[in-house]
């Protein structure tokens, strides 16, 4: 019933609310995309329902009103220094056209383009839609909110005494994929629980980072693991060094090795043993990312086609159907390396220009620029290297922190005189973090 009243009052009361102020129907609609309530409540829901598409629907209408109004300041590009990682975004989306066009399968290749277009569109809607630090904090809790109710929801089960996030995923997700969205929002969730005004909220933040954190861990995968491992490194590189964030940081190390068993001790030494002890599954991915490689060679520039590495697989050995376990040599794969080094730049531009920024000491600045720069840093980090473990091409979560980052570039890329530099009251709740 909970799930029900949740679903409805949010798709139609975003999409209300979003004819008038398209930023509220972008929240709804980021939101839908993590939890997936038709998957995840799948008893209750009836499937089929788009829920997504009713806001995505009303959001469109919002912003083209306001564009029409507003003309070329809403424009996605103009970005400032934020606008590089949205041309990346783009040409990756060109370059999967390109591919679907001359793939083999077109049903399949213009499937996956039609999926991804719900992905870039939005982020594109977004990024000309943030003009204040009120509007990149309330994304931000949106998606560390959302993706930590799921983490509940799987914490709730384990500790009911059946692991649900392992041996059955949760919104459509397996555990490997489950946890890649995880260990993603882990570190936006840490630094709020540093960072947030309120003691309120940063007891909320840590409590969504102990349940991510947990999530990782009894979901056993060990791609979320040692991204887990190297979140933690990053965000002790550029956290604060005081010691209230010793302290922290020392907790977290300390609760993280409590909760992580022998059981998941000893599944995480796997990834790490000879080609004589290596399990089925550890062997199997080397296979398959070595075959993705040979097609890249192969087909260097388009690629196989959008989603057509499953439909070679075949021809290496494998089970029909059978995933790259990959994003990266699966993109590589299915849309060459141009369409490869697209996605690349994407998320390596947007982490490379925050850096700076988060590294900045400057007193006169606004705090959260450095705050909401760290976290989108390690966010980008754990997805970065969990995604070399699961080929999951549209999870959406990533995109929606690399929007983050790029709203980030663009407010610090204002002048100093522009207010919205400054964090304004256009939302109360994130304001007050």
């Amino acid at each position: 019933m909970k799930g029900i009243l949740f679903t409805y009052v949010l798709t139609y009361g975003g999409a209300a609310v979003s004819l008038f102020d398209p930023f509220v129907g972008l929240l709804a609609y980021v939101c839908l995309a993590i939890i997936r309530p038709e998957l995840l409540w799948f008893w209750a829901i009836e499937p089929g329902n788009s829920f997504s598409r009713v806001v995505a629907g009303a959001l469109l209408i919002g912003w083209g009103v306001q564009f029409l109004r507003r003309g070329a300041a809403l424009s996605p590009f103009a970005a400032g220094r934020g606008r590089a990682v949205v041309l990346a975004l783009g040409a990756a989306w060109i370059w999967s056209v390109l591919s679907a066009s001359l793939a083999p399968n077109p049903d399949t290749a213009w499937g996956f383009v039609e999926t991804f277009s719900k992905i870039v569109l939005p982020f594109l809607v977004g990024i000309s839609l943030i003009d204040s630090m009120a509007r990149l904090k309330a994304l931000a809790w949106v998606i560390v909110l959302s993706q930590s109710y799921l983490a509940l929801e799987m914490n709730l089960a384990y500790f009911s005494g059946y692991n649900r996030l392992y041996f059955d995923g949760v919104a459509g997700m397996d555990n490997n994929s489950a946890s890649i969205a995880m260990v993603t929002c882990l570190g936006p969730a840490f630094f709020f629980g540093l960072y947030a005004r309120r003691w309120w909220q940063r007891l909320a933040a840590f409590a969504c980072a102990g349940l991510l954190m947990h999530a990782v861990l009894f979901s056993f995968s060990r791609g979320g693991i040692l991204a887990m491992l190297l979140t933690g490194t990053v965000t002790f590189l550029l956290i604060r060094k005081t010691i209230a964030h010793y302290v922290a940081f020392a907790a977290a190390v300390l609760i993280g090795l409590q909760l992580a068993g022998p059981g998941v001790r000893e599944r995480f030494a796997t990834a790490f043993a000879g080609e004589g002890a290596r399990d089925a599954s550890a062997q199997s991915r080397l296979e398959l990312w070595t075959a993705c490689g040979d097609v890249m060679k192969r087909m260097p520039v388009f690629g196989a086609g959008p989603d057509h590495w499953p439909l070679l697989a075949e021809t290496y050995g494998f089970a029909q159907g059978k995933e790259g376990h990959s994003l990266w040599m699966q993109w590589g794969a299915e849309m060459g390396i141009p369409g490869l080094a697209f996605l690349l730049l994407f998320y390596g531009l947007c982490a490379w220009r925050l850096w700076p920024l988060a590294r900045a000491r400057d007193p006169a600045s606004d705090p959260w620029q450095r705050h909401l720069a760290s976290m989108v840093i390690v966010a980008l980090v754990a997805f970065a290297v969990s995604a070399q473990f699961v080929s999951l091409k549209l999870l959406e979560v990533p995109y929606y922190v690399a929007l983050l980052g790029a709203g980030t570039l663009k407010l610090a890329s204002a002048p100093a005189t522009d207010p919205r530099r400054v964090t304004d009251n256009a939302l109360t709740f994130p304001e007050s973090a």
